[in-house]
């Protein structure tokens, strides 16, 4: 194996313990490159009774010098970015820009903690002659964060910088995918100068997510996955008493019309589409073209024709995955659409045995089939054809996902209505890729998204924080009144 095994992270340092393990795959070759542990609720345990007894001394550390780790931490993941960029690349598969964009995304995430004593500093108000009311943010407790494998340096990041910052104490559960970016996260973390027990790393399947929703010393999760497992983190956790913001899956909806800049439309969609292998959730998945726009899909088929596997596009993330994929591809032809560009098949030379798929554009599907109602999650655009914007509105609004939904076209009326009325928290106009920059949050709607609020920029602060409400009254000439 090219890494050793992969160890939790508790107290500061990495601990071996006598349990079983499971290969590590790079998705680019098949081969095996370290092995990550299966955890226990004995372990769970152990990391949750280090975070208590570092919570007391990091919460009552001022938040000014709380935020001085993160601006530290944020000049080493710029310093690392090129091994940090190498290590997402051999666990998740991306190539090297996409890979070096993620760690640039992870450094912005710990600016915007930089920046938070002037964002949630406390209230305070003479609410009448001589009485006093203010507002203080405090921190959770032990929280938890459980991440998927799309992204493994910049998820974590979107959880990690801001709720340490505000003065909690995590856990982290990386995907058993791609564990290697979690233990480096730690180590920056340790050099930027995180006090010991403040953050950990519990590696795991299924029984360490389980062991997480259900102990009582773990008082908020933040989980990004699919809509199914989000339900059933959602459910558990809070059926336990506890706050959860849980991310699910998506089916964005990109509307094009005829008006559109043919290169801006086409160059856009197709990056959005094949961008990551198509595995982020906020992947164009579905193109409603508006009436004839035959014009646009021509150019569109042009770019996905000159990506190349490989170089420009790296792998899924497993050969389950591509199987997968494949098949969504074949039911869609064999009820009726048309592959017009199709990545099924594909071969990279001197790297056969990786799990490529390459840019699939599919015409004339029907909002029916699958392929245009479940999320693929791979580099795989379903294009549904309406006759006016409204009919391509009312196709956005029947999924039941809302995570990001975009409109392509040079008339602002147009760009509007279509704004209002799509059902997603994430909306663009002329932009593939809807997401918003700090300080701006990022969340969806519906299946999307479960609890209240959003995982980064402001609306993460009340998810991280609880706040006292204080009321003083220093002045005996304020006298009596209805608040004595």
């Amino acid at each position: 194996m090219k890494y050793p095994e992969v160890r939790n992270y508790r107290d500061g340092s990495f601990v071996a313990g006598d349990l079983p393990f499971i290969d590590v795959y790079n998705p680019s070759d098949g081969s095996i490159i370290s092995r990550v542990p299966m955890s226990t609720r004995d372990d769970v345990d152990a990391a949750v009774s280090s975070a208590e007894r570092a919570f007391p001394g990091w919460s009552r550390t001022p938040i000014k010098e709380r935020v001085q780790v993160f601006y530290k931490y944020k000049a080493l993941l710029e310093k690392h970015i090129d091994e940090l960029a190498a290590l997402v690349s051999e666990e998740n598969g991306k190539v090297a820009s996409e890979a070096r964009a993620e760690v640039l995304k992870a450094a912005e995430l710990s600016e915007y903690a930089c920046s938070l004593p002037q964002i949630a500093p406390g209230e305070v108000l003479e609410v009448s002659r001589g009485v006093e009311c203010r507002i203080e943010r405090y921190p959770v407790g032990v929280v938890a964060a459980i991440t998927p494998f799309n992204f493994p340096n910049m998820v974590p990041n979107w959880s990690i910088p801001n709720a340490l910052a505000l003065g909690n104490c995590m856990i982290l559960k990386p995907s058993e995918l791609v564990p290697l970016s979690a233990g480096r996260i730690a180590e920056l973390l340790r050099e930027a100068g995180l006090p010991d027990g403040v953050f950990q790393v519990v590696h795991g399947g299924r029984e360490t997510v389980e062991a997480l929703c259900d102990h009582s010393g773990i008082a908020a999760i933040s989980f990004v996955g699919s809509t199914q497992i989000a339900k059933v983190v959602y459910r558990r956790a809070t059926a336990n008493l506890k706050r959860v913001l849980a991310l699910g899956g998506a089916k964005n909806h990109l509307i094009v019309m005829p008006d559109a800049d043919v290169e801006m439309a086409s160059s856009n969609i197709i990056a959005s589409m094949s961008g990551c292998a198509g595995q982020r959730c906020m992947a164009a998945s579905v193109m409603v073209a508006v009436s004839k726009v035959d014009h646009i899909i021509e150019r569109m088929i042009a770019h996905a024709r000159s990506i190349v596997p490989g170089r420009d596009i790296g792998p899924v993330i497993s050969r389950a995955a591509k199987e997968r994929i494949e098949r969504y591809i074949t039911e869609a032809e064999d009820a009726g659409a048309t592959v017009v560009v199709d990545g099924r098949g594909v071969v990279v030379p001197g790297k056969e045995n990786g799990y490529f798929i390459g840019p699939t554009i599919i015409d004339h599907v029907t909002p029916d089939m699958r392929i245009a109602q479940d999320e693929v999650f791979g580099p795989v655009l379903a294009i549904v054809r309406t006759k006016t914007v409204d009919e391509a509105i009312a196709v956005e609004n029947r999924s039941p996902y809302g995570n990001a939904a975009s409109v392509f076209t040079e008339s602002g009326g147009v760009a509007r209505h279509v704004m209002d009325r799509a059902n997603a928290g994430m909306v663009g106009v002329n932009v593939g890729v809807p997401v918003p920059r700090e300080p701006f949050s990022f969340g969806g709607w519906n299946e999307s998204k479960f609890g209240v609020g959003d995982i980064t920029g402001r609306g993460s602060i009340e998810f991280w924080t609880q706040s006292k409400k204080m009321t003083t009254k220093w002045n005996r000439e304020a006298g009596t009144n209805w608040m004595s």
